[in-house]
């Protein structure tokens, strides 16, 4: 964190990571009817854990993402525990990912990729430029 923005991570399939490419690398795409809440979180090794785990077998790709955020806009919204001392999150409601969306700073970047093989080197020395996806 550098005082005005804050780093979120968001680990997210290849439907998703797609709808942010769409999107230019600037905004998350609505939430689906089901999915109330967007789940940004405050590390990149909770964010792995679910892409790895999660997103892997749902999606057969799971994508960890770097983004940053306003602090100002999220000033409004507490950090959630969802589970031990470094499952951290923020719950922002679906119908606030169109202000969350204008108060990202910069381009949203994905920084891991994890096949069901294990994770894919991305390009410039693991950089992840979003340019990787495009």
């Amino acid at each position: 964190m550098d005082g005005e923005t804050v780093v979120l991570w968001r680990p997210t399939g290849p439907e998703e990571l797609e709808s942010v490419r769409a999107s230019g690398w600037t905004e998350w795409p609505p939430r689906l009817p089901e999915q109330p809440i967007f789940y940004p979180v405050l590390n990149e090794d909770y964010a792995v854990r679910i892409a790895r785990d999660w997103n892997v077998p749902a999606g057969g790709v799971g994508y960890v993402t770097r983004f940053r955020v306003r602090r100002a806009f999220l000033d409004d919204y507490d950090v959630q525990q969802a589970g031990g001392r470094t499952i951290l999150e923020y719950w922002i409601p679906a119908e606030d990912l169109p202000e969350l969306n204008t108060n990202i700073v910069g381009r949203i970047e994905v920084v891991r990729e994890f096949r069901p093989d294990g994770e894919v080197p991305l390009p410039s020395g693991g950089s992840g430029r979003e340019s990787r996806h495009d």
